[in-house]
């Protein structure tokens, strides 16, 4: 396994890591992803630390607590040999203090988390939404107050945008309190939004990518395919409402280039989509997902190989999409190239 620094941290994570969003699975959403129990998790765990994965992500609100239930009891006599990060945020409940990053809520799902994972510290703790009504002075003093007392080691964001993360680096350089170092978002071959802002803000400020959903919502698995009807088994029946969305030809377009890739490397379509993934600035880990031992296992092969750079121009021109506005129309001038190199 491939270790890399967390952003401008000094934290060494995988380059591949586990999502424990299908641990425990209950609801409308996270029933699809996957319902493994304590002993179904601890072997996943097993299977994952045995490759040198030893990063496990999860959220307070992935089935209402029930993941970093499950993942606690997995990883239960063992917590010196892993990483937990944990995400919260985002509702919990109907409570008028039940959602948001303030002071009170923070305190509370930091000790409600740590409680269900059973463990006195959490490694990364992410905030999985920004809170635009609470003062973000507050909640980056909470956080120092949490890592001062050992309950939080290190701290990122997930889902935000480039203002509202430039504007927490700020205030933390201002006051001393602790630098986001990790800012997990959507990134796939099917979803390059975040090439064009939070990448070269990523770079600047030292802030490493946690992928969430790198085959895009479960798009590129290998079943999709141009002409054909969607797979039954596919949980995209239930949970494409939920994920970022994708126009039909583009996802085609890519899948066709993903097939050549794979003809050519004898590697998955979601192998290569994934190692893809690993070549790109400021991608510090890819989170894996595994409803079983054998879609883990397929996972785990995206790395110890790599694409060729054709096989890269292939994949890059297939998912290429026009910029958004600031960036077009002038990222096509030359002018504008040699003031503002791209970032990949």
């Amino acid at each position: 396994m491939e270790y890399r620094r967390l952003g401008a941290s000094g934290l060494k994570v995988p380059a591949l890591s586990f999502g424990a969003g299908t641990f425990g699975g209950s609801g409308p959403l996270f029933s699809h992803w996957g319902t493994s129990d304590a002993n179904e998790a601890r072997r996943l765990v097993d299977i994952c630390l045995e490759a040198g994965v030893n990063l496990f992500d999860t959220a307070d609100v992935y089935s209402n607590g029930a993941s970093e239930e499950v993942l606690g009891a997995a990883i239960k006599g063992r917590r010196d040999e892993v990483l937990i990060s944990t995400k919260t945020s985002l509702p919990m409940g109907d409570g008028p203090n039940d959602a948001g990053s303030s002071r009170s809520r923070l305190i509370k799902a930091v000790e409600d988390a740590l409680r269900r994972l059973g463990t006195d510290t959490i490694d990364i703790l992410q905030l999985h939404a920004f809170d635009a009504g609470t003062p973000i002075e507050e909640v980056l003093s909470t956080l120092d107050g949490l890592v001062r007392a050992g309950k939080l080691r290190y701290v990122g964001v997930s889902n935000f945008s480039g203002w509202q993360l430039m504007k927490s680096l700020a205030f933390a350089e201002k006051h001393g309190w602790p630098r986001y170092v990790a800012h997990q978002v959507y990134y796939s071959l099917v979803g390059r939004d975040y090439e064009w802002e939070l990448m070269p803000l990523g770079l600047d400020q030292g802030v490493g990518a946690l992928v969430w959903s790198p085959l895009g919502w479960g798009r590129l698995t290998g079943k999709i395919r141009r002409g054909e009807p969607l797979p039954g088994g596919s949980r995209l029946h239930e949970t494409a409402s939920f994920g970022p969305p994708v126009e039909d030809e583009h996802l085609y377009r890519v899948v066709d280039a993903l097939d050549q890739v794979a003809e050519e490397t004898g590697k998955t379509v979601p192998q290569i989509a994934i190692n893809w993934l690993l070549r790109r600035p400021t991608v510090s880990s890819v989170i894996i997902g595994a409803r079983n031992e054998e879609q883990l296992r397929q996972n785990l092969g995206a790395i110890g190989w790599s694409l060729t750079p054709e096989q890269i121009t292939t994949l890059d021109a297939a998912s290429a999409g026009t910029a958004p506005y600031p960036y077009f129309p002038y990222r096509r001038q030359e002018g504008f190239a040699r003031l503002n190199p791209p970032a990949v």
